[in-house]
């Protein structure tokens, strides 16, 4: 049960998270309690949402690698709920195929073909990991794999990002609300 209540508004009068809301409708199917427990802070939810619109849509980085990043970061951090999510917008929001994503939730990296996206998720899982750690040579890395030094900053903030929504729905026990084989796939121990 999460450890803050899932305010889930009767109405919306607000203009902003009534954009939020239909966008995640669109790529989600519905609108998950992640949102509601960031309306416990309503002015945040704005901004925070605000800036991952802008991440996510202003910069180098296409929808798919976002979601891809977002994936196995979230996988990485042990935020069950984090991984469903954007393996629901990989899958109901962008149309990637199931078995697509089943490999890339069991395989990592490995189950990557396309080379720039492989050397995207390197560097994600690398930052995500020990961010002191990234070298010259990683960041070589992604201006060969295309990226500006607006595709690094972009990447980087990206992992930042969903490092923060894994934090708050760890820490707050957000209440699941995905598909369980989402999470079974990820985090089986078989």
């Amino acid at each position: 049960m999460a450890r803050v209540k899932i305010a889930k508004p009767e109405g919306l009068d607000d203009p902003a998270v009534e954009e939020i809301f239909a966008w995640v409708t669109q790529m989600e199917g519905s609108v998950p309690n992640h949102f509601y427990v960031e309306l416990n802070f309503p002015e945040f939810f704005r901004a925070k949402l605000g800036a991952t619109k802008v991440l996510w849509e202003a910069g180098e980085l296409s929808m798919e690698e976002i979601q891809h990043v977002g994936i196995l970061v979230s996988r990485d951090n042990g935020c069950r709920y984090c991984t469903a999510a954007f393996c629901t917008i990989l899958n109901h929001g962008l149309q990637t195929p199931e078995d697509y994503i089943a490999g890339l939730l069991q395989k990592g990296v490995d189950a990557v073909a396309d080379v720039r996206l492989g050397v995207l998720l390197a560097y994600a899982l690398k930052v995500n990991r020990d961010a002191a750690s990234v070298s010259d040579a990683n960041v070589q890395g992604l201006r060969d794999a295309g990226l500006t030094d607006k595709g690094i900053v972009q990447l980087t903030h990206v992992v930042s990002d969903f490092r923060s929504y894994n934090t708050l729905n760890l820490a707050l026990q957000t209440d699941y609300d995905y598909r369980d084989f989402w999470r079974e796939l990820a985090f089986s121990t078989g």
